[in-house]
């Protein structure tokens, strides 16, 4: 039985102030390194003992309180940042950070994290109060401070990504990458080239394929694929990790490297998107097709609309436009469209195109039903799979797949698929959601297959890929052909040419975009200060490497 004494010990603010250390401490050790919940229990016990027996906060030889203000306060804030961000997101890409804030977020649909952000917030106001008492009262704490500042900061992932960054700046070498960049150019295009619809399934990876962690959630993908050719093996490289840095590698066939500083207004949202390379639009778009793309959500969002506006699109339709066309108008998610309204609408622009003229057509879309952490799937669904229950990121899958195999039927039946590939492909691996600890549990790739007339039902390819070879695998599986079959720095996977992630693996090119600068102009050409492009000419880097280095290197193209 406790008695009163102790009761009233433990109502000292010594122990808030260590309780509340602990539990931030065991949350942040069980978000970044994806343990049980349970986990932070024994490790802020763990921190209490070590507290108690060290007596932190009530020294054995104290001496008196001084009024400071910690060093760590500010990287305590920076890992809170990092915390809310691993939480939120899974796998942190600094890339995705840079890009977002250039681009622009308005008309983003995280309305649902701002709760989770005000209580993030409240917390690091209370973890910064506790260490500020702690340090103030706790001599040992005052002379650990600066070391523990420093132990913070170079321990923060967000700085070691940006230091990886900064390094680039100064390397021998910052154009690996670049020198293996091949210019999309079509030898030769098919008699009667065919129509392209491109469905981008958000978040919906091959990884939910496997049935013994997934169940059937991919089954309606998996009856699909059996009716083309399917791609297991295609791998995520940093810079492709987010929608739009998704579509731009399987697009252009290169990682989206924000501008960064090449951005010549840093106070002002990017008015193009990289517009220093060809990509699959401007490609079809000098064949003479008709462009559309599709979305349910804002097309002002992280420059999507900018980017298929300046790469040879002609009709860019997103909440904006789609919304005023709804029979509900209260039909709506936090990012915009359901898929299933989506859908209907992508069948009327497929009539339109079919319609209005002889020329080939080119369709792409973009789902939202998948989109972490929960998903948002639609009415159409419920009918078959019963009420959702709001967090079960499974239901969601199932409900896109059901939603992507109803229409691929809906526009056969309607014969709107004559002389037309078919593309499936989730535009990246699922950020965190509810299935978050079985997905990293082993490899994850990428959902990618091909439907159409010339494609063999049944077909399966396994190879060690990348999102960057959709774009020449595209082009070559609609009859064009490409020198070596190669397209950006992606190679056709129906041709036999290894791939970048075959030949140097996916830890290489990694440390390889690190210290890329070359190809992040590249992209950027045009937003890069002339001064700026005249000083990098003016000093060229001789760079030697070994044969087998060079290997892969694209030779240039006469144009």
């Amino acid at each position: 039985m406790l008695r009163p004494g102790s009761l009233a010990h433990l109502r000292h603010p010594r122990w808030w102030a260590l309780l509340v250390i602990g539990l931030c401490l065991g949350y942040a050790i069980v978000t970044v390194a994806v343990l049980p919940a349970w986990s932070l229990v024994p490790i802020a016990g763990a921190w209490l003992g070590l507290a108690w027996l060290l007596r932190w906060g009530e020294p054995a030889t104290p001496r008196p309180p001084t009024r400071i203000w910690p060093w760590s306060l500010v990287p305590l804030c920076l890992w809170g940042v990092y915390v809310y961000l691993a939480e939120s997101f899974g796998i942190v890409e600094i890339g995705a950070i840079f890009f977002h804030l250039q681009a622009g977020i308005s008309d983003h649909g995280g309305s649902g994290r701002l709760l989770a952000a005000a209580l993030y917030t409240l917390t690091m106001l209370a973890l910064l109060a506790a260490f500020t008492w702690l340090a103030r009262r706790d001599h040992r704490w005052r002379l650990a401070d600066r070391l523990l500042a420093l132990v913070l900061i170079a321990s923060n992932p967000l700085f070691y990504s940006m230091g990886q960054r900064s390094a680039a700046i100064v390397t021998d070498d910052g154009a690996w990458l670049d020198r293996r960049y091949a210019a999309p150019v079509i030898q030769q295009a098919p008699r009667e080239p065919p129509n392209l619809l491109l469905l981008y399934l958000e978040s919906i990876e091959r990884t939910y394929a496997d049935r013994e962690r997934f169940g059937d959630a991919y089954a309606f993908l998996e009856a699909l694929g059996r009716r083309g050719h399917v791609f297991e093996g295609v791998r995520q490289l940093e810079n492709t990790g987010w929608t739009m840095a998704g579509m731009i590698a399987s697009q252009c066939g290169t990682p989206l490297m924000p501008a960064g500083l090449l951005h010549d207004n840093q106070f002002e949202p990017l008015g193009r998107v990289v517009p220093g390379i060809r990509c699959l639009g401007d490609v079809l778009a000098a064949q003479g097709y008709r462009l559309s793309f599709l979305g349910g959500a804002s097309t002002d969002f992280a420059g999507k609309g900018i980017f298929y506006r300046d790469h040879g699109f002609d009709r860019i339709l997103g909440r904006a436009e789609l919304e005023p066309r709804l029979e509900d108008p209260e039909y709506l998610n936090d990012w915009g469209l359901f898929d299933d309204s989506l859908y209907d609408f992508t069948v009327e622009e497929i009539r339109r195109l079919e319609e209005k003229g002889a020329e080939p057509w080119g369709v792409v879309n973009l789902s939202l039903t998948g989109h972490a952490p929960n998903g948002y799937p639609a009415r159409a669904c419920e009918a078959r799979q019963g009420e959702f229950d709001g967090e079960d990121i499974l239901y969601s899958v199932e409900c896109s797949a059901w939603l992507a195999f109803d229409l691929i039927d809906r526009l056969e039946r309607e014969g709107l698929l004559e002389n037309t590939l078919v593309v499936i492909a989730s535009d990246h691996l699922t950020m965190r959601v509810s299935a978050w600890e079985q997905l990293i549990a082993g490899e994850r790739d990428n959902t990618f297959m091909l439907l159409g007339e010339g494609i063999e039902a049944g077909q399966r390819t396994r190879r060690q890929a990348a999102t960057i070879d959709l774009f020449p695998t595209l082009l070559e599986a609609m009859g064009f052909t490409l020198e070596e079959g190669r397209a950006g720095l992606g190679v056709s996977l129906l041709g036999e040419a290894p791939t970048l992630v075959e030949q140097h693996g996916l830890a290489d090119l990694a440390a390889r975009m690190h210290e890329e600068t070359a190809l992040q102009q590249r992209l950027w050409e045009g937003l890069v200060p002339k001064s700026r492009r005249e000083e990098a000419s003016e000093s060229p880097t001789q760079v030697v490497e070994t044969p087998e280095d060079s290997a892969d290197e694209a030779r240039p193209v006469m144009q």
